[in-house]
């Protein structure tokens, strides 16, 4: 395959012959089928009725929409031993899902990854990033006469495949966070409300400085004498609960927050979040620019996308 100082470039992983190019047909399940075909015919994937159930499946589940009219289905394969990928482009659009009626997809990049190849399909779509953000690719594309201009497109704007996968390509964005200024009461609140076990605390410069976890709100709640205790009769009537409401409100962050946490900078390879949330036995890594808090990685998002998607 083609490589640029030593990487490898998106237009290897396809051949001209590998695109569908300004198709006709208007349904999105028969479009991926006949794409899978096509592939088996020129590429050889296994047992292509297998592969059209196993994408169908994620895209039903969860459409893999991906920027204005750009959809990027995927599945993994037994059969294959490199990344295959497969192109549809439509000048028309087709309604890819129902819950996105707005937004006619008229370019699918299906991307066939081996099983065994953790990662590999998030290596794929991190490479392809900036063309699914620019809201004119798709009609650019589909408006490609044949399948070499559409192969030379990938090929001319030098996409490279990253050489590993790192945290960026697998956080997601930090929905809930605290200020510092932020009080014991307000924490609280958010856990309750969002039913979450910690929370980052950032400054004004959204630098990450701490977490406050419900594990310290109980430590905070429960003196240190009633976790000796084996009759809990005294205190049956929440007490100690009792004291910290009256003073929530006045309660700093900084009297509560802990700074063993796990984190990881974007560019650290996604190796990195694994041994970090298995180091400090955490429930999730937080990822920094810096010190700046840019994004978030639970367990249970690090075991889906490297084990699952």
């Amino acid at each position: 395959m083609p490589r640029k100082n030593n990487q490898m470039e998106f237009s290897s992983l396809f051949r001209p012959s590998h695109v569908m190019c300004q198709t006709e047909q208007t349904d999105r399940d028969a479009i991926l089928m006949d794409l899978l075909r096509l592939l088996g015919c020129e590429h050889g994937i296994g047992n292509v009725e297998q592969a059209y159930r196993a994408v169908l499946e994620r895209e039903n589940d969860m459409p893999t929409i991906v920027g204005p009219g750009i959809a990027l289905p995927h599945a993994r394969m037994e059969a294959i031993e490199s990344i295959v990928v497969g192109v549809v482009t439509s000048k028309k659009g087709i309604i890819y899902s129902r819950s996105c009626p707005d937004n006619p997809i008229k370019l699918i990049i299906l991307t066939l990854v081996p099983k065994a190849a953790p990662g590999a399909y998030l290596q794929a779509i991190s490479s392809l990033a900036k063309i699914c953000e620019d809201p004119s690719t798709a009609d650019v594309v589909a408006n490609l006469s044949s399948p070499q201009e559409v192969w030379s497109f990938f090929n001319r704007g030098c996409i490279i495949l990253p050489d590993h996968l790192r945290a960026c390509d697998i956080m997601e964005p930090v929905k809930v966070k605290l200020q510092e200024q932020d009080t014991l009461e307000r924490a609280i609140d958010l856990f309750v409300h969002y039913g979450l076990n910690e929370l980052p605390v950032v400054d004004k410069d959204d630098e990450l400085i701490g977490v406050v976890t419900t594990y310290e709100l109980l430590r905070v709640c429960l003196p240190d004498y009633i976790l000796w205790m084996e009759d809990l009769t005294p205190v049956l009537n929440f007490q100690p609960f009792a004291a910290i409401l009256r003073k929530e409100s006045k309660t700093w962050l900084a009297e509560i927050m802990t700074s063993e946490y796990a984190t990881v900078q974007e560019t650290s390879p996604a190796v990195q979040v694994a041994k970090e949330i298995t180091r400090r036995r955490a429930d999730q890594a937080y990822v920094i620019r810096g010190r700046k808090l840019v994004g978030v990685v639970s367990l249970g998002t690090f075991l889906s996308k490297i084990l699952r998607e």
